[in-house]
């Protein structure tokens, strides 16, 4: 069985994301959308918020999990049995920071490779950042996340007031 695991914050998850984990699903037998619970940045879900949310929007893909992790990627890929790590591009910017990671995780394990999916045309100006800015200022952002996810921003920027 070959398993690959799709590492990211998810916070939260958007329209882009499951486009990269529904095209990971077709070459993959298994894919795992693994959720890191210790980002160097500010979340607004939990980890196990972040969790729920992936379950919720990848029921339909039958051979799609959502996990969380605490170590290095490439440790989580290794526990798992995972012979790749997929990875998104949105934009060029975005391949600096994805060549490094890719080096530094095929320095750590050359088994496993690092394939990098780029994201398809209605999908690549969607960021979690945009979707979060765009909930926080009162706007449901229906056209860049599913319908459960715009409810959960909704719901936590009314307990934030």
């Amino acid at each position: 069985m070959r398993i690959a695991i799709y590492p990211g914050s998810f916070d939260p998850v958007t329209y882009a994301h499951l486009d990269i984990a529904r095209r990971a699903a077709r070459i993959f037998d298994r894919v795992i959308m693994a959720v890191f619970d210790r980002p160097q940045k500010r979340l607004l879900f939990s980890t196990e918020e972040r969790l729920h949310l992936l379950r919720a929007t990848t029921a339909d893909l039958a051979n799609v999990e959502a996990m969380s992790y605490h170590i290095l990627t490439v440790e989580f890929a290794r526990e798992v049995g995972a012979c790749a790590i997929v990875r998104g591009l949105r934009a060029g910017s975005d391949f600096e920071a994805e060549f490094q990671m890719a080096q530094v995780n095929q320095t750590i394990d050359p088994e496993i490779e690092v394939v990098v999916l780029m994201a398809g045309r209605p999908f690549a100006h969607i960021s979690s950042t945009a979707v979060r800015e765009m909930a926080s200022l009162g706007r449901d952002p229906v056209e860049f996340a599913p319908p459960v996810v715009v409810a959960a921003l909704r719901e936590k920027f009314a307990q934030r007031g």
